[in-house]
């Protein structure tokens, strides 16, 4: 499993509609491709203008495989939703690593 780690300054008063935009437009798009799993989305109450995405991924191959022109459509629609008020500060990719049982 790979996760995909987002993490988001968004204007304070706008931070709801951020999420359920995000859930309407790229939770929607991106569960429709081979290898979703989950999404979650973390906020912290004592910073109101940070929002972290954790998407889970069966595997890199299946969540590379998302063509980029439907990546950029789909950006395009949640941008003219919410315009300016958000910024991606961070994004990272991890590996859940499991163990054999002995």
């Amino acid at each position: 499993m790979v996760i995909e780690f987002l993490k988001f300054k968004v204007t304070p008063e706008l931070r709801e509609k951020f999420i359920q935009k995000d859930a309407e437009i790229w939770t929607t798009a991106l569960s429709g491709y081979p290898g979703f799993l989950s999404k979650e989305v973390w906020i912290e109450p004592n910073v109101p203008t940070e929002v972290v995405m954790i998407i889970r991924w069966a595997t890199r191959e299946q969540w590379k495989s998302i063509p980029t022109e439907q990546l950029d459509k789909i950006d395009a629609k949640f941008a003219q939703q919410m315009g300016k008020t958000y910024e991606l500060i961070q994004s990272s990719e991890y590996q859940v690593r499991k163990f054999p049982q002995s």
